[in-house]
């Protein structure tokens, strides 16, 4: 099993990674993205889809017309890993 991120790894993640910000009350992480439309949005989930299956780790989204909201922890460690230090990267990359 994969262990929580510790204080240092977290001010690192947020240091480099801007547009995250903490969910109130769990230790995960969220970001909305916004597109020009519908279809750019429906692209985006597409390849995070695709990044996110071959991590083997999936995030918790919500998708309203061009807003996706994508929230990310680790269930089975209970909280933030690298595992999501790295899909967040992946998907931050998906956003381009």
């Amino acid at each position: 099993m994969v262990s929580k991120l510790d204080a240092k790894a977290r001010a690192d993640f947020f240091a480099r990674h801007s547009g995250w910000t903490p969910v109130e009350g769990r230790d995960a992480i969220v970001r909305t993205f916004k597109f020009a439309d519908f279809n750019e949005a429906w692209g985006f989930m597409c390849r995070v889809a695709l990044a996110a299956e071959n991590a083997d780790h999936h995030p918790e989204w919500t998708n309203v017309y061009n807003k996706v909201e994508i929230t990310l922890t680790t269930h089975d460690a209970g909280g933030l890993t690298e595992r999501d230090v790295a899909l967040a990267g992946k998907i931050e990359e998906a956003a381009k």
